[in-house]
């Protein structure tokens, strides 16, 4: 080949180092290498003479795509040549500690470049691999140490990653191979556990033995070999207490823990756990406060913490009934008790891998709780056990006699419930974000960590309420006593509490529900009082609209107090303290929704539907909101009138409701008549698009009842779609595609994917399909379609396929 080693040692370091021109030249001079069939030629030479590492990388890049690709072409005597200089290769860079050490890195990538000959070769074209890999062990220290390697990224080919690179024939094959091999590496590994001192040895053979464990007989696991020590105990008593080495030691027992095994080893399994948490207990007290320490300690503490979590919730997932079903219940007591320690720890990662477990078992323990004969809980109704009867959380006291599995965790899971409260996650996740006329608006997160967090959190929280739902009332009531009190005050504090209360909404029964809430709103509203500064008043403020939006149950049967809370929420509305008025909006809306049938009818002792005052002061109540609360605002007043039965009285509060956009709407559409130039006023153009997603927004909520306002609009809305289109158009004629990015153009842009974004949701809720397809359909394609092929594709609203894939799964 032309290349010599200088030059391609120049070239390697000119793609790495070099910048620009430089760098491409080199990239392309290397590509061609790359590709030239005879390449792989010069690995031997670029292996044994290049002076640049990362030359040698590529020289293994080559090689490993000629076995991956050419193998089967090649002549035996060349695959035989490559596998024997590469064999020699390893061994002779692995035969010493130093060169061990100092060329890790490489002798990882050759390991690698071997396993795929393994592949090609083993074991019909190399039978003897294994007793070849295993009597060359005995060689050297870190011959044995680097074959260990080896051995664990066959494992890991074979039987984690086969799926993807192998046929299914040729994965069965190597898995049959590894399986009838397999006692000559147990004994070499068992070897080395029991007699080497090396600590590196030690750890690549611990490595290697944990990518076995889910795949080799159980017996080579479990039995004990005569005169000899069983695995787990030499991974135990030799190694769990062990700094260097009891992470990967609790590894291996995890996987040990997570096996299917028969019930013929019960008490194998018991005897492991048993023992490892005896161990544990010498490494951390079960009295430790890991919360606090965790954070002061080094990264492999802290990933030992994580390695027992897992190890428990493993274990216990696969195996907890015969650690219950033990005479002592102090091992399953402690097991649990490590578990709660752990989870009070600072650290969402750790605190997921507790919580699902958490939420597995209290889910078992609750619908075992179910599974109560209804004819045993029947004399028990006036007990207040029947949660089946009433949707409530049943009385814990009625459950006493039965002989449940939960009354063995009776103070585990109160211990439980202080730390899924405290655990508690906000709710929901609102991203402050710019949008296309370059206003920062809010815009609610739907799924992300921390709402599926929430989820997780919440239902386990809900579990444990039905569990016990007396514990549970009392600690979140001790809970808030202490922010009252200010032992515990603090925003962060105060917050957690109150969304875990409203969590658990639904969870008692409507008589607890009603006498907890009634406590809790006085508390928290004493405390408003109680506390000096906007920010500390805001915080309670927003927790109090949080919870009572929690619970639509209790302000249904409560309409004085819902009227009372609702005008609260309307004082909210002129508070401009940063957060409150969103809130108050949010939470307006939340009722709005639950309860909206309890605002358009006439409640004992009121003149009128509270919608028909609401509608009436709706300007003096909005006065002080931002445009985008102003649209929420409107969207829950639609919820309210879509509950209104009565066609006549439904459609004035639609009319009423969207007087005020209608006025300004009428007055835009007047001028434009006398000076169609009007279009071209920047705050004209703002304040149409306003209206237009006023109009979105309250017809999200009505829904098909909508239809009055739309056809009061709809034709000089089209009017209005075409003007603006046209406006756009003659910008972008001017000043070429960049126009599209003018803040005039994208207000013009607004308008119309308003427009567009309010046909489509009335006709994705319209029910009267006929008179959609006789009456808006004709001009409003017309208008769209040809506008959409007149315009330059920069220029073209994604909305008008929305509004067409609307209307054609419509009315097909």
């Amino acid at each position: 080949m032309a290349m010599t080693m200088d030059d391609l040692d120049a070239t390697v370091r000119a793609f790495y180092e070099g910048r620009g021109e430089q760098q491409k030249a080199a990239q392309a001079t290397l590509n061609q290498f790359k590709e030239n069939p005879d390449s792989w030629l010069m690995v031997d030479k670029i292996l044994q003479d290049a002076q640049y590492p990362q030359t040698k990388y590529l020289g293994l890049q080559v090689l490993d795509n000629v076995i991956m690709t050419r193998w089967k072409v090649l002549p035996r005597d060349q695959c035989q040549g490559i596998r024997n200089f590469v064999v020699n290769f390893i061994i002779q860079m692995s035969s010493t500690e130093e060169s061990l050490r100092k060329e890790r890195a490489l002798l990882n990538k050759l390991n690698l470049v071997l396993v795929s000959i393994l592949k090609q070769e083993w074991p019909h074209n190399w039978p003897t691999f294994i007793n070849e890999i295993v009597s060359s062990c005995r060689s050297s220290l870190p011959i044995c140490e680097n074959n260990m390697a080896i051995l664990r990224l066959l494992s890991e080919e074979v039987f984690d990653f086969s799926a993807d690179q192998m046929t299914s024939t040729k994965t069965k094959q190597l898995k049959q191979s590894m399986c009838d091999e397999f006692t000559s590496i147990y004994n070499l590994c068992s070897e080395i556990l029991r007699t080497a001192d090396q600590a590196s040895l030690i750890k690549a053979t611990l490595e290697t033995l944990l990518r076995f464990l889910n795949w080799i007989p159980l017996g080579y696991i479990f039995e004990t070999p005569p005169g000899g020590v069983s695995l787990i105990e030499t991974l135990r008593s030799r190694f769990l207490e062990a700094p260097e080495f009891r992470n990967i030691t609790l590894k291996c027992l995890t996987e040990i823990g997570g096996l299917q095994t028969e019930h013929n080893f019960n008490d194998k399994l018991v005897l492991m756990f048993t023992e490892t948490l005896t161990t544990i207990s010498k490494i951390i007290p079960l009295s430790l406060d890991l919360k606090t320490t965790y954070a002061s300690s080094n990264s492999r503490d802290q990933d030992f913490v994580q390695n027992l979590a897992l190890f428990l919730c493993t274990f216990f997932s696969n195996h907890l009934n015969i650690i219950e079903n033990l005479p002592n219940q102090d091992y399953l007591l402690h097991g649990h008790f490590y578990l709660i320690r752990i989870s009070q720890i600072e650290d969402r990662e750790i605190f997921k891998i507790c919580l699902e477990y958490w939420t597995k078992l209290v889910c078992e323990l609750y619908d075992e709780m179910q599974q109560l004969p209804i004819t045993d809980i029947n004399p028990l109704v006036n007990l207040g056990v029947a949660g089946l009867q009433n949707g409530g959380a049943p009385n814990p006291q009625a459950m006493q006699n039965y002989p449940l599995r939960k009354h063995k965790y009776t103070e585990v899971l109160s211990n439980l419930r202080q730390v899924m409260i405290e655990k508690m996650v906000r709710p929901e996740e609102v991203l402050i974000v710019e949008n296309d006329e370059g206003e920062i608006v809010r815009e609610f997160v739907k799924e992300s960590d921390t709402i599926q967090l929430y989820k997780t959190t919440r239902e386990c929280l809900v579990f444990l309420t039905h569990l016990d739902v007396v514990d549970t009332e009392q600690i979140m009531s001790e809970k808030l006593a202490r922010q009252v009190d200010g032992t515990e005050w603090s925003w962060a504090n105060c917050n957690t509490l109150c969304w875990a209360i409203g969590s658990i909404s639904g969870a008692m029964n409507e008589e607890t529900e009603k006498r907890f809430l009634v406590t809790v709103i006085k508390d928290l509203l004493g405390l408003t009082e109680m506390k000096r500064g906007k920010d500390n008043k805001a915080v309670v403020a927003s927790n109090i609209m949080y919870i009572v939006g929690q619970y639509p149950r209790f302000l249904k049967a409560h309409w004085k107090f819902l009227k009372t809370v609702v005008n609260k929420l309307f004082e909210f509305m002129h508070e401009t303290h940063e957060g409150v008025q969103d809130m108050a909006c949010d939470t307006f809306i939340k009722i709005a929704s639950k309860c909206r049938r309890h605002f358009v009818i006439q409640q004992p002792g009121e003149s009128e539907a509270f919608i028909d005052e609401i509608v009436r002061t709706m300007r003096k109540i909005t006065c002080d909101l931002s445009p985008q609360q102003i649209h929420t605002f409107y969207e829950a007043c639609g919820y309210m009138i879509s509950a209104q039965g009565h066609k006549n009285t439904q459609e004035r509060l639609i009319a009423e409701l969207m007087g005020l956009p209608n006025q300004a709407w009428d007055q835009i559409i007047q001028s434009a008549h006398q000076d169609p130039n009007i279009l071209q006023d920047s705050e004209t153009i703002k304040i149409i698009g306003n209206i237009m997603k006023t109009n979105v927004a309250a017809c999200s909520s009505i829904g098909s009842y909508f239809y009055p306002q739309i056809g009061r609009i709809y034709m000089d809305m089209l009017t209005m779609y075409r003007a603006a289109s046209q406006l756009i158009d003659e910008a972008v004629q001017r000043d070429g595609n960049i126009a599209t990015k003018m803040p005039k153009v994208r207000g013009l842009r607004t308008i119309k994917k308003e427009i567009l974004k309010l046909i489509t949701t009335y006709v994705e809720k319209a029910d009267d399909l006929e008179m959609v397809q006789q009456t808006l359909v004709p001009q409003l394609l017309e208008a769209i379609l040809l506008d959409y092929k007149r315009n330059v594709p920069d220029a073209r609203e994604a909305e008008v396929l929305a509004v067409i894939t609307v209307l054609v799964g419509k009315l097909q």
